[in-house]
């Protein structure tokens, strides 16, 4: 995985040493209140270390699973996704479409991370040649529709294609 850099920012691969994130992240009711149809709280770090293993088998150069961290201070921020999207359906096969995401800590939020490092990894995703990328978010999730539109993304409606559920849709098209 392509480790990418901005100006405040390192996103690279998690490691197991990022479990203890991973599980603090994902144990909290306002990172995971807008997961899902039904939120789970990551409970130990079984779970952690094997989520971690399954965002490295998502690497394929362009694809995969960033940890994000603060060069100033060494700590880790939050987890950015550029990924295949589940279509919904009873198998959530594959859509054909590549999402891009973002859960950050409370302790991250408010300081304009999530954009920063979103529009890294669009950037990344888009000089991969990817065409477009889509964001889905939650409809009550106003910080990730702000986001969306900082990193260009175009309101598309509501759309209940992925996720078997009825998501808010934005786009960004590749420029080049």
């Amino acid at each position: 995985m392509q480790t990418l850099e901005t100006p405040r920012l390192t996103l690279r691969p998690f490691t197991s040493e990022d479990a203890d994130f991973v599980l603090d992240l994902y144990s909290r009711m306002e990172v995971q209140r807008f997961l899902g149809a039904v939120p789970k709280l990551m409970t130990d770090l079984d779970e952690a270390n094997a989520l971690i293993e399954a965002w490295t088998r998502l690497d394929d150069g362009t694809c995969g699973v960033w940890a994000v961290q603060d060069k100033e201070t060494g700590q880790l921020a939050g987890t950015l996704l550029l990924k295949s999207i589940p279509a919904s359906g009873p198998e959530r096969k594959p859509s054909g479409d590549i999402e891009i995401g973002w859960h950050f800590h409370p302790d991250s939020w408010g300081h304009g991370y999530a954009p920063e490092a979103a529009s890294a990894v669009l950037q990344h995703g888009f000089k991969q040649g990817l065409p477009r990328v889509v964001v889905v978010i939650d409809p009550a999730n106003t910080s990730s529709r702000r986001v969306c539109e900082k990193i260009g993304g175009v309101p598309q409606g509501s759309t209940d294609r992925y996720y078997n559920a009825m998501l808010e849709l934005f786009t960004a098209e590749n420029p080049g």
